[in-house]
Parts: C-alpha cells; sequence; structure tokens
C-alpha cells in the first residue's frame, strides 16, 4: 500500500518543485494534492522508486496546469508576477542565508519569459540537479531536446541577470537609498540611483491602481514616484525580506499593502518589481521562521 508516510517524506520537495513551476502557493499546494491522490490510487508494484514516480507526477501535473495559466494570464490585467511564500521583518540571519541559496523571487518572477517545457527542463536541471536522461524520460523529450530546452532558458535568463554578483550587504544599502527616495519622491536621486534604460514592473492584477504596462527609463520611473509622493499616496515602508531576499515592505492597516524588490549591479538598479494585488498578498505568511520550505 502506498501509505502517507512515505508519500510525506516527499512532500516539501514537490511543493518546491511545483511552487517554482507555477509561482502560485494555492495551485502548487493543489498540484501536490492531486499528486497525492494519484500516487494513493496507484498500485504499490508498480513503482519502484517513490521520488522519482512522485516528481514525475508532480511535474506532469504542474505542466498541464501551468500550459493552462499561461493562456489564462493573456487575460490578466497588467503584469504579471508570482504569489511570494513569506516576507519577514527580522529574518534570523541562518535562515536568510539558507533562503538565499534557493531560486529568489525576482528569478522566479524573471523565469515567467520562459516556456512551461524550458521552465520544467531548466528546474529540473538547476535546481534539482537532475541529469538528461532522467529529463528526457520525465518531460516525454529525447536527451538532445532537453539540453536545447536548458540552454534556451540559461540564455534567455543570463540577458536578464546582472553580470557579476552582487554582495548582500551592498545590494542592501542600494534598496534602503532607493526606499528612502522613492517614499520622498526625490527625482534626482532616483533618477541618479537607476540606470537609464531601468525597468519598472507593477502587479496590482485590477484589483487595485498600478502602472499596467512595465514602465521604461529611469526618468520616466522617477516621475511616477515624485507624483505619488506629492499626492501624499506613499504607504509607510520597511526593509524586510521575500523568500529571504531584500525587499521594501509596505503595510497599511496592519496589512501587508505590498512589496517591492529590485535587480541591480551594485552600481545602480536596472528593474524594480512591485507586488500590489491584495489576492496574492492575502496568503503570504508574515513573521519569522514560518511557511513552506523551499528546501
Amino acid at each position: 500500500m502506498n501509505t502517507p508516510s512515505r508519500f510525506e517524506i516527499h512532500r516539501a520537495r514537490l511543493f518546491s518543485l511545483a511552487y517554482r513551476l507555477l509561482g502560485s502557493r494555492a495551485e502548487a499546494e493543489d498540484v501536490v494534492q492531486d499528486a497525492w491522490l494519484r500516487w494513493h490510487g496507484a498500485e504499490p508494484a508498480g513503482i519502484r522508486d517513490d521520488e522519482a514516480w512522485l516528481v514525475t507526477a508532480t511535474t506532469r501535473l504542474a505542466l498541464d496546469r501551468l500550459r493552462t495559466a499561461r493562456n489564462a494570464r493573456t487575460d490578466y490585467i497588467g503584469p504579471w508576477l508570482p504569489e511570494p511564500l513569506q516576507v519577514d521583518l527580522a529574518p534570523d540571519p541562518a535562515e536568510r542565508h539558507e533562503a538565499a541559496q534557493t531560486v529568489s523571487w525576482a528569478f522566479l518572477a524573471l523565469m515567467e519569459q520562459l516556456g512551461p517545457d524550458e521552465r520544467a527542463a531548466f528546474l529540473l536541471k538547476e535546481a534539482f540537479d537532475y541529469d538528461y536522461d532522467q529529463i528526457a524520460n520525465l518531460l516525454g523529450h529525447s536527451q538532445a531536446n532537453c539540453r536545447q530546452l536548458v540552454h534556451r532558458a540559461r540564455t534567455r535568463l543570463q540577458a536578464g541577470r546582472p553580470r557579476f554578483q552582487v554582495p548582500a550587504d551592498r545590494h542592501r544599502q542600494l534598496l534602503q537609498r532607493f526606499m528612502e527616495a522613492s517614499q520622498s519622491g526625490d527625482k534626482a536621486a532616483i533618477i541618479a540611483l537607476l540606470s537609464a534604460n531601468a525597468r519598472l514592473v507593477s502587479d496590482g492584477g485590477g484589483k487595485v491602481t498600478a502602472v499596467l504596462r512595465p514602465l521604461l527609463g529611469a526618468e520616466r520611473i522617477a516621475q511616477l514616484y515624485w507624483a505619488i509622493a506629492r499626492r501624499g499616496g506613499a504607504v509607510p515602508a520597511v526593509l524586510g525580506t521575500v523568500d529571504g531576499q531584500p525587499a521594501i515592505l509596505r503595510f497599511a492597516a496592519g496589512r501587508l499593502h505590498s512589496l517591492t524588490v529590485i535587480v541591480s549591479d551594485g552600481e545602480t538598479v536596472s528593474e524594480i518589481l512591485t507586488l500590489m494585488n491584495p489576492d496574492k498578498l492575502a496568503t503570504v505568511v508574515t513573521g519569522i521562521g514560518t511557511g513552506p520550505s523551499l528546501q
């Protein structure tokens, strides 16, 4: 019999895979539940390796949902950003280091540009250390095709990432300066912090006022923050983390109002990602040391 205890050994890993594929806590939990139902109903004699069977089932279920979701997101109002798992105001340093070793929320957003099979092949190779034979069997492609999927994914993702790894302290300092400048609407300070072709992406999901298309250019972004501050629309902000990554957190009436992360080369900010959709923020765990594991 396929017992619950055998399944529970792998639950965290299955959730991590489903979440990274889908960018949604609720959908990832649904996929894991569907995988459990398939597991419970499968003939034990047909399962030689619990983990391999469950990862295969979870990946295929998540891919089906991802393909459907990508079609549905064409009707989404404004840009779509993933749903984070956890925000912390004062994360434990050990937990912050551990989370930093996983796929960051900003990188998860970057992966939205990949097709479903590219995303799955890349994650299985880079995050879960599967070999190409395993990936080919799991996705139903040849090994050569899987190598091409991973290669294309790497190429596309590298184009959107900083060329060099930025020291954590330097990144946090830059984020602090950006938070102060954007809160006050200091146009000159914002422009000085941004690269000339900086990009701002804001996800309000049609629920709240947000920029409906990516905003390009330091001048235009600075003008936006200046206008918000001028009309008194800036919500009090503090530094914290989202899924272990430094972030600007804004709270209103005791609830998480929005979160912002930046992509930088250590000198200037090249991208600003702001999540404002209250439906996505409502599911985020706020605190210290809680929330699903990304191991």
